[in-house]
């Protein structure tokens, strides 16, 4: 028995249409959407982001936050 393999944009056109049938465009874009890697570079945003907040500023601004919440 021999398989041919067929084409991975075929296979992917395949899954797609099969996929959105089942659970809708939505929910199928959706999906799809964890697997995006993302941009940019995160650790260097967050480190500039916090340069200037120190552990104690970002203790009091989360119960602070908390505070707000619970009213």
């Amino acid at each position: 028995m021999s398989i041919e393999a067929r084409p991975l944009t075929a296979i992917t056109r395949h899954a797609l249409e099969l996929l959105s049938k089942e659970i809708g465009i939505v929910d199928t874009v959706r999906f799809l959407n964890q697997f995006s890697p993302g941009y940019g570079d995160y650790t260097k945003e967050r480190d500039d982001l916090f340069k200037d907040i120190g552990i104690d500023e970002i203790v009091r601004d989360m119960k602070k936050f908390q505070g707000e919440k619970l009213q």
